[in-house]
């Protein structure tokens, strides 16, 4: 077949493909059935993939389905077949489907949680790629909270869909146990009925992860109300689910915020966000491979997970990925290497491996050049280490070019003809020449200036020419300073040694990345495991102490110029 051509193929050779529908309405099958016996065959085709094995089926599974009930697996059914990626197909599959009738919610909710995870989170992206408001995803996200008999009980169209949305801001377990009683009602309440039902118990103050301190008198605090009202439910539940919520999301906001000096990303998850975030792992069938794992811990999509999930409210989740794009590349990568590495004849000889090839992800294989340039362990260049890293490169600058005065000259030279005198500090110049002559120089006069300048000796002119560049380093473009870095030949090691300074700046799974990469960790030894385990001050501070080691001459590579 071609990269895209329209055919017929043998309907029964089709493979199944990662379909989002998961329940067929036996009626609307059926309808279905008589429409393409009545027609002599499907119409439209549908989209297939080649796979391993055969071909697989991207769109179009209920034709695929209903054609083989009526003709049989012999039935020559119209396909395109395009050369496509598993992600992408998934992509076309999942909005193919939400964009077709009759799509039950819970399994559009899948489909969106999908999609969302594709988006990294961004929910108002995700809505834009489904075609649908912002509200109406975040209504259907929320159903991935749904438990297994109230998804039953809305496929089967048992319940109407607003009964399964009140019910999803519920923990599971309470879910099954009111779907009993709602589908035992001689009449199905209406939505609205319901509503004002769970509203005197929305919220148990037993699952309440704030301090109920001022819950035990509050008149919405249900477990306050049986001598008024008879419906109200001992244990205590809150009335108010405004006040509630609230309470709820300054605990999860305090959580987030105390985790942030740990992790490169802290993120609360919240019902439908299931595929946003992964557990990094090393092994296992989502293991990413050893090296890998220990490079993730410094990217930008590594950190951890506060739940915001009904039922499981506050939970913390550490050492997570929240790029699941990426981690399933990774694992796929370790996967294959592995693969390759177990094909190989074991008497194959061992050969040299170039230089600079690094380690396969994963034990006993090699790693292809591709995988190893993917993994980049390093720090990422927050606002704060850029600016931190500036002012290094800066310092180091000025005492190079107050120390070599041919160089400075030529500095001067080269800004002067390619940045002009933008950049060069009146009031720096005329401060420094106050310092070393007493003398305050008019401020507007050219004429006066150059007297006085002209009438003090050799040494305070050769140290104002020299001063020039220096109070140009201070506001030049930091675009410029590499090239400035690159031509003094400015050897960092001289100008610089770690501190806690530097490392309070980090996150900690940034600081281990540093521990790893300076000799760090292995200088710490058996300690190194305990200080980590500690807060993150009493980590910097184990890590600045260690008998014996030597803190100069150890530059990290976020500190380096780009001409290293």
């Amino acid at each position: 077949m071609e990269h895209q051509t329209i055919t017929n193929i043998r309907v029964g050779s089709l493979l199944a493909g990662n379909n989002p529908r998961t329940y067929f309405d036996p009626v609307e099958m059926a309808e279905l059935e008589a429409s393409i016996l009545a027609a002599k065959g499907v119409i439209q085709p549908i989209l297939i993939r080649p796979v391993e094995g055969g071909y697989a089926i991207v769109a179009g599974e209920r034709r695929a389905r209903a054609s083989r009930k009526v003709f049989g697996d012999d039935y020559e059914i119209p396909v395109i077949a395009k050369a496509i990626s598993a992600e992408e197909a998934d992509d076309m599959a999942l909005i193919e489907n939400t964009q077709r009738a009759n799509m039950s919610p819970t399994e559009e909710a899948a489909a969106a949680a999908k999609i969302l995870g594709r988006c990294e989170g961004n929910r108002d992206e995700a809505a834009k790629r489904l075609g649908w408001s912002r509200s109406t995803l975040d209504k259907r996200l929320a159903l991935m909270n749904c438990s297994p008999s109230v998804i039953a009980a809305l496929n089967e169209r048992k319940i109407q869909l607003g009964h399964a949305e009140l019910l999803a801001a519920a923990p599971k377990d309470r879910q099954e146990k009111a779907i009993v009683n709602l589908l035992a009602q001689t009449t199905l309440p209406s939505v609205a009925e319901f509503k004002a039902g769970l509203e005197k118990i929305s919220r148990s103050m037993a699952l309440a992860i704030f301090d109920k301190a001022d819950c035990t008198s509050c008149h919405h605090n249900s477990g306050n109300q049986q001598a008024l009202f008879a419906e109200a439910v001992s244990g205590g539940h809150c009335t108010n689910s405004d006040c509630f919520n609230k309470k709820t999301e300054d605990v999860l906001e305090a959580r987030k915020k105390s985790l942030e000096e740990n992790y490169p990303r802290v993120v609360i998850v919240r019902q439908g966000e299931n595929n946003t975030v992964i557990k990094l792992i090393a092994e296992g069938a989502t293991g990413v491979g050893d090296e890998q794992a220990a490079a993730c811990r410094s990217c930008k999509s590594f950190g951890a997970a506060i739940s915001a999930i009904p039922g499981k409210v506050g939970n913390v989740y550490e050492s997570q990925c929240f790029d699941t794009s990426c981690h399933t590349k990774k694992v796929g990568e370790r996967l294959l290497a592995e693969k390759k590495a177990a094909a190989k004849p074991a008497t194959a000889p061992i050969t040299a491996k170039p230089a600079g090839s690094t380690p396969v992800a994963g034990k006993g294989a090699e790693k292809s050049t591709a995988t190893s340039k993917a993994i980049v362990t390093s720090v990422q260049d927050t606002q704060r280490v850029v600016d931190y890293r500036i002012g290094v490169w800066r310092k180091a600058l000025k005492k190079e070019l107050f120390a070599d005065p041919h160089k400075n000259l030529c500095m001067l030279i080269g800004i002067m003809m390619t940045r002009g005198g933008t950049n060069v500090s009146s009031t720096k110049l005329a401060s420094g020449f106050e310092t070393m002559t007493s003398q305050k120089p008019p401020v507007s006069n050219v004429g006066e200036a150059a007297v006085m300048v002209a009438e003090v000796d050799d040494q305070v002119r050769s140290q104002m020419l020299s001063g020039i560049v220096i109070s140009i380093t201070d506001s030049i473009e930091k675009l410029h300073l590499p090239e400035m870095l690159k031509f003094m030949q400015v050897d960092l090691v001289k100008h610089w040694k770690l501190n806690a300074e530097f490392l309070d700046l980090l996150t900690k799974s940034e600081i281990e990345v540093i521990a790893e990469e300076l000799g760090l960790k292995a200088a710490l030894g058996e300690k190194y495991t305990k200080a980590k385990s500690g807060k993150k001050d009493e980590f910097i501070k184990a890590l600045m102490e260690i008998e014996g080691f030597v803190y100069e001459g150890k530059i990290p590579k976020v500190l380096k110029h780009a001409v290293d």
